[in-house]
């Protein structure tokens, strides 16, 4: 494949060169699967108003996200276990990222520690925490963080529990993989992944491995890390944790409009629409489908963003249209990574920014700040 012109061109890539279990981890959702289809689904049932004979020169995609300059309304997604999409991959994301001008925010369960990050950028990147029983390890966390340069703080709520994923349950996907011979085989047949992984230092929990007392082989890393998920989490915690951190403060995982309201009584600074990419409740809403009705309910009291089945420049449009002031890319990003790497990752971003561009131009704007409801037919 010589010419990648869209989103999905990265995609059969990616699944060529990725070993199955970790595609895998990446292109699914939980249970039957409904909801992590419903997501790109439903970004193709709204229309476009299409306009003509308006001036259409200097277009602009600039925008802000909690007051940062992004080039445009799109922020690369914490994502778990990226590094292993391309060996170091949160590393080439956030290089990636920066040099387009948009946030990387480094998941809490990555491969790459915050320190990698912050080692291979310059620019302030973003970091993505989970509430965990260990609260001084979240502490400390949070520290790391802010010592790495971090300026804003992407809190996950919508994962107390682990949804139920068949395609990791069958391919053995856990902690450490379970290398059954057809995992093994399919590796082998891999050999650009497989030389990278062997090239590189980083194929553990970068966050965690070292950083917990009693944590020395994978095994008791899986021990520890399938103990702390917290299903006591209230806001509560989530007003420790804004103290503590002290910085922008986003929170992930909204679907509900009551939950939203709690979202701006909390004082974080912005809140992300999320069914966390149709991996934990499976039948639940589409995030574009929950966004009017948040959008309604909190109207400007809290920058509202959103993620799930963003693969295009003009899904970017359609959730400004209906809301959002910015959105978020998972596995568009890690489609291009497994892909190509830092290369893949820039070249979906590419493709996201020109088909927004060209949006905006048949939809008469020039200006993506100014982009309404009026620009879409529900």
């Amino acid at each position: 494949m010589t010419v990648i012109t869209h989103i999905e061109d990265l995609r059969v890539l990616a699944q060529k060169r990725v070993p199955r279990m970790f595609y895998d981890y990446v292109d699914s959702g939980s249970w039957t699967e409904g909801t992590y289809r419903a997501n790109t689904a439903d970004f193709d049932r709204i229309k476009l108003r299409q306009r003509v004979a308006v001036n259409i020169e200097q277009r602009s995609t600039r925008t802000t996200m909690v007051g940062i300059d992004v080039a445009m309304p799109v922020a690369i997604a914490p994502t778990g276990m990226t590094g292993m999409q391309r060996a170091d991959g949160e590393i080439l994301a956030a290089k990636a990222a920066e040099k387009f001008g948009i946030p990387f925010t480094l998941s809490t369960m990555s491969i790459c520690s915050i320190e990698d990050i912050a080692a291979a950028t310059r620019r302030p990147f973003w970091f993505q925490l989970y509430v965990m029983r260990d609260r001084d390890f979240m502490a400390r966390l949070i520290d790391r963080a802010k010592a790495a340069r971090c300026s804003a703080l992407v809190l996950t709520l919508d994962l107390q529990i682990i949804g139920q994923r068949h395609k990791d349950l069958r391919n053995g996907l856990s902690v450490p993989p379970k290398l059954s011979l057809r995992n093994l085989a399919d590796m082998v047949s891999k050999p650009r992944w497989c030389l990278g992984m062997l090239a590189t230092k980083r194929r553990n929990f970068g966050n965690v491995f070292g950083h917990v007392k009693g944590i020395e082989t994978m095994r008791s890393l899986a021990e520890w890390t399938n103990k702390q998920f917290d299903p006591r989490l209230s806001w509560a915690d989530i007003e420790w944790i804004r103290k503590r951190w002290g910085g922008k403060l986003i929170l992930k995982g909204i679907q509900d409009a009551e939950d939203a309201q709690l979202a701006v009584a909390s004082g974080a600074d912005a809140l992300i629409v999320s069914n966390h990419g149709g991996r934990q409740l499976d039948g639940a809403p589409s995030s574009i489908s929950a966004l009017p009705a948040i959008a309604e309910a909190v109207g400007h009291k809290i920058e509202l963003h959103m993620d799930g089945g963003i693969r295009s420049g003009q899904d970017v449009l359609k959730a400004r249209a209906l809301g959002a002031k910015g959105v978020y890319i998972g596995r568009s990003m890690l489609y291009g990574l497994g892909a190509m790497g830092e290369a893949g990752v820039t070249r979906a971003l590419q493709i996201i920014h020109r088909e927004l561009d060209l949006t905006m131009a048949f939809c008469g704007h020039t200006d993506v700040e100014k982009i309404d409801a009026e620009v879409v037919r529900v």
